[in-house]
């Protein structure tokens, strides 16, 4: 709760600070637009969430959302598929890639940062092989489809500001992974696994099982985060579509109190400390003297913080549980 508390508190801040230095920041447009980009990226973070509660880390989620977002107009346009099939297809290949991933980590032993950047590497280039680097759009067709990522809700008594579509999808994922964690037993074991999977290993709980539902959960979203990306910007470019999506991902994730190290963290919490990646990014576009080049180094700034302060409050909880263990 307290680090919920103080990513809301630093959220808060960078809105007043943002709104003083840009009129515009506080715009129906730009709120609008927030609202759409936070619950985009917010999306992939709860994914991601779920891989670092199991003391892992999952590098390929820019991979499958090109990959994800490059096939959806490709399948509709070129293979002339439906809107359903190529749906289900994508969801399907998500999982496909969860398990694959989970599995090489899981039952290969293979450190998650290897098995996850070569899977960046290998579903970029698929989507740049598949397509032959074209650029691929919907070509003003599939508008029910594109509706769950550019959709608008309009909210009654409020003129020029409507509720965008993907914030619903939020919603849903959300309370879902909330429920999973908090009111599951799965959910208490993959928090178990995080803080110690030996110890979880030998508490009789399927840590494989576990590690392999993690990846599939955060490719499954990063998959449907892709469609709901391309169906919001209408076409995608294989070569630079989803770049550092999982940058934005993980430090999102760990700014909403996810621990590094496993075992901890809050669904609110991530998409929070979305919200303030957003932000952020938006306050580098508005505000005039901040040169937009800076973006990157602000991303950096910015996990290195979270890392850093992880990393400071295990030391501190460790010395304090010796502390009074020697106390007693």
């Amino acid at each position: 709760m307290k680090k919920i508390l103080g990513i809301a508190g630093i959220f808060l801040v960078i809105v007043i600070a943002t709104s003083i230095l840009s009129p515009n920041f506080l715009t129906a447009y730009n709120i609008e637009n927030l609202l759409r980009r936070t619950s985009l990226f917010g999306i992939l973070s709860i994914g991601v969430g779920f891989v670092i509660l199991t003391a892992g880390i999952d590098l390929s989620i820019g991979g499958v959302v090109c990959l994800s977002g490059i096939l959806t107009p490709y399948l509709l346009n070129q293979m002339g598929w439906s809107a359903t099939e190529t749906v289900a297809f994508i969801l399907l290949m998500s999982v496909a890639i969860g398990v694959m991933q989970g599995g090489l980590v899981a039952y290969g032993r293979i450190q998650s940062f290897l098995v996850t950047l070569c899977g960046l590497l290998i579903f970029r280039g698929l989507a740049r092989g598949v397509t032959m680097d074209q650029t691929q759009g919907f070509q003003g067709k599939f508008s029910e489809l594109r509706w769950i990522g550019n959709g608008r809700i309009s909210i009654p008594g409020v003129e020029g500001f409507a509720l965008p579509a993907p914030v619903l999808s939020l919603i849903v994922i959300a309370i879902l992974s909330m429920i999973f964690l908090n009111c599951t037993v799965w959910g208490r074991w993959m928090k178990a696994v995080g803080r110690s999977p030996s110890a979880a290993r030998y508490s009789g709980i399927p840590v494989a099982r576990l590690q392999i539902l993690a990846y599939t959960i955060c490719s499954l979203l990063a998959g449907f985060g892709g469609l709901l990306f391309v169906c919001d910007v209408g076409s995608a470019q294989p070569s630079d579509f989803g770049n550092f999506y999982e940058l934005y991902a993980i430090a999102a994730a760990v700014l909403g109190g996810y621990r590094l190290s496993g075992g901890e963290g809050s669904v609110v919490g991530v998409v929070i400390g979305a919200a303030v990646m957003q932000v952020l990014r938006n306050a580098i576009v508005l505000i005039s003297w901040l040169p937009d080049t800076a973006e990157f180094a602000v991303i950096g700034l910015v996990i290195l913080i979270g890392v850093l302060a992880d990393e400071f409050l295990r030391r501190y909880a460790a010395n304090r549980a010796r502390t009074q263990a020697k106390g007693t």
